[in-house]
Formats: C-alpha cells, structure tokens, sequence
C-alpha cells in the first residue's frame, strides 16, 4: 500500500514551481470564500513560495499537493494544521484549486488518504476542521470520510451581507477504524 496514493490523486509535496499555481488559484474568489473564512485577496507567487519554505520546518502542519495519478498534475492541496502532538490532534484544510476538477470525488480521495496519513502514519486520535454551512459540496465530502458535527458557530461568517454558520466537524481513530472496515 502506497501511504500517499489513491486511485486518482496522490499527495505529494509542494514545489517552489507549484507557488505560481497557488497565486491563480488566488483569483478565483469562489474558491477563497469557500476555503477560508477570512477576505479573499489575490496573493503573489512570491507569497506563497514563502508560505512552502515555512511548513517545510514547521512540525505544527503537514502540507501536500494533491495531484492527479495520471499526469501529475497539480489540481489541490490537502493540509493538516495545528498539530498538537500533546494532544494527538489536528486540524484539517483541502481545496481544489482547479474548478473542473471540483465536485468529482477528488477532494474526498485526498481527505482520505490524508486521514490514513493522520491516523496510520502521524498515530493522531482526532482530526478535527471547521467550514462553511453553505459549502455543501465539501459537507457531503466530509461526512463521506466519516466526520460528525460537532457544532456550531451561528452566524459566524458575514458574506454579501448573508449571515452564515460556521460549522464544527471531527472525526476520531476509533471511527475512522470502524468506517474503514466497512468499506
């Protein structure tokens, strides 16, 4: 079994080259406001190429690529954030940064091989991630893989003036085991 590959993506690690990647992403404001609840911005190459040097060092997150098995090529990320080792927790983040390659099941082959990542090769009991109610795409991904709401911030985002709940998902060992066997 290849830790990092499924049968369509695989995770892989970021370039200084996938910076440029991550900057046109950047333009497209449906794709920021669904991945973050803070302002969109288009950000530099530069940026972000920094961005890539600091998780190098950084034993708090685990960022990758998600690629295409096929031609390599990059159409996400998939990220574990906050890793608190104490606590064997983390906090999950994924986008698809390529628009026709959303809503096709890629996000939730990367979440997956990023929580058999997590649980297998990190040992964590809990992955934990937050996101926006009205990211229903990426709800049904989550809930897919196994994660539970575990609540809610009500009206926790303001957007085109629409009040929007911020909903609170997590995901421990013991189900994910549990999910894995019935598969």
């Amino acid at each position: 079994m290849n830790l990092f590959q499924g049968n369509r993506v695989k995770l892989t690690a970021l370039t200084e080259q996938d910076a440029e990647i991550y900057a046109d992403w950047s333009n497209d404001s449906e794709y920021l406001r669904n991945l973050d609840t803070d302002y969109a911005r288009p950000r530099s190459a530069e940026g972000y190429k920094s961005d890539i040097q600091a998780t190098i060092s950084d034993l708090t997150q685990m960022e990758f690529g998600i690629r295409q098995i096929d031609n390599h090529k990059l159409i996400g990320f998939a990220a574990l954030n906050g890793i608190e080792w104490n606590n064997r927790a983390a906090h999950l983040a994924i986008g698809i940064g390529e628009k026709e390659y959303r809503s096709k099941g890629y996000g939730t082959e990367a979440i997956r091989l990023l929580l058999r990542y997590a649980f297998h090769e990190l040992n964590l009991n809990r992955v934990g991630l937050d996101v926006n109610d009205n990211n229903t795409a990426a709800i049904r991904a989550y809930e897919k893989c196994g994660f539970t709401v575990e609540g809610r911030m009500r009206e926790g985002i303001l957007r085109d003036g629409v009040k929007i709940d911020r909903i609170y998902m997590g995901l421990l060992y013991r189900e994910w085991i549990a999910l894995s066997k019935n598969e």
